[in-house]
């Protein structure tokens, strides 16, 4: 296996610049993850380490090699794209072997790779089969499978689980995973799922835009977002931002006042005193005032209910704070309807705040 190193890299399509200044060191057997929304640069960026399109400035090195100008077929790398992309006239074994035949692979090896390979994703009893016989998450295992029988440096996964339905993607983003510990492979992810980004990666990029806006482990990413972006698009509800004005260190608006405990972020408000500024909270550190855990104080946040979501082990609540919507995820089966009056109890251990004009994070 090898690291991926990407400096100064730069994509450009006539005046429109689609990938800008793209710096990322990927370690051996990392499995790194772009995420982002759609045209923000992260599919490009991994076909730029592909060889499938040109750099327009910069450098990208595999191993001991920059790569800028070598073929696909030099680079050492396979690739798992979203369309499984599988020979309907051939069979499972065929698909899987027919990379290794064109490079004139002798037999014996070629077939040992072919089982073992369907060995790890456990698609020996499909061998035989045709892929119009196949459902979509045994394709789209062939098409892993005949990635893993190249035994490449690097593994390039272009969004591999968008077709399936979300049980099977739950179940392969589970073999994935094992997959990666088994084969010890440097592997780089594109998707635009960050729930997949936070149960695959071992760190992750979040792109917007063709920029990186923050590189740093799932856990880091969503305890300590660098900006607003980032912040609003890793975790799932995603983070509610509130306008407030600092007053006296603490978060003011109209139906709420919160107090942040002593620590980085009140040092970081004092700057800030009589500025309006984002308060930002995740739905699963707000509470129903009487039914939760979560100590009161000086952080209640007032509001009427415009949206109900019961899920069984949580409910998912839609409220208006004067004007601004909030999420809340509150345990249990709350006995809430739309129109009701409700005090939500905010845990003040897990604020965070955002600069107004730049979206960067205060106190981080």
């Amino acid at each position: 296996m090898a690291e991926v190193v990407l400096n100064n890299v730069y994509k450009r399509y006539g005046k429109v610049t689609a990938v800008t200044d793209f710096n990322l060191h990927i370690q051996d057997k990392e499995f790194m993850v772009f995420v982002g929304p759609s045209g923000c640069g992260k599919s490009t960026t991994l076909r730029m380490i592909a060889g499938l399109e040109e750099i327009s400035d910069g450098v990208v090195r595999i191993g001991d090699k920059v790569v800028n100008d070598m073929p696909p077929k030099d680079r050492d790398i396979a690739m798992v794209f979203q369309n499984y992309a599988l020979y309907p006239h051939m069979n499972v074994y065929e698909n899987m072997a027919f990379g290794l035949r064109l490079r004139k692979t002798p037999k014996a090896e070629i077939d040992k790779r072919v089982r073992e390979a369907a060995q790890i994703l456990q698609i020996e009893h499909l061998l035989d089969r045709k892929p119009k016989e196949l459902s979509g998450g045994q394709r789209q295992r062939v098409a892993l499978g005949r990635a893993i029988v190249r035994e490449p440096k690097v593994f390039l996964m272009d969004e591999p689980l968008s077709n399936l339905d979300a049980k099977l993607r739950v179940e392969m983003r589970s073999q994935i995973g094992k997959l990666h510990r088994r084969l010890g492979a440097t592997i780089i992810y594109v998707t635009h799922d960050q729930v997949e980004a936070m149960t695959m990666g071992s760190r992750i990029v979040v792109m917007k835009d063709g920029h990186i806006m923050q590189v740093d482990t799932p856990l880091n990413l969503y305890d300590y977002p660098k900006n607003k972006f980032v912040a609003g698009f890793i975790g799932s509800p995603s983070m509610n931002f509130l306008t407030a004005t600092v007053s006296g260190g603490k978060f003011v608006g109209q139906n709420l006042q919160v107090a942040p405990p002593a620590g980085t972020l009140a040092e970081a408000l004092r700057a800030h005193e009589g500025k309006q500024i984002w308060m930002g909270i995740r739905p699963e550190h707000i509470g129903l005032r009487g039914f939760t855990q979560i100590p009161e104080g000086e952080n209640i946040v007032r509001g009427t209910v415009e949206i109900v979501e019961p899920l069984g082990a949580q409910t998912d609540l839609l409220v208006d704070v004067a004007g601004q919507l909030l999420t809340a995820k509150v345990e249990g089966h709350a006995q809430v309807r739309p129109g009701d009056k409700v005090e939500l109890v905010v845990d003040v251990t897990k604020l965070h705040a955002f600069d107004l004009q730049t979206e960067e994070a205060l106190g981080r």
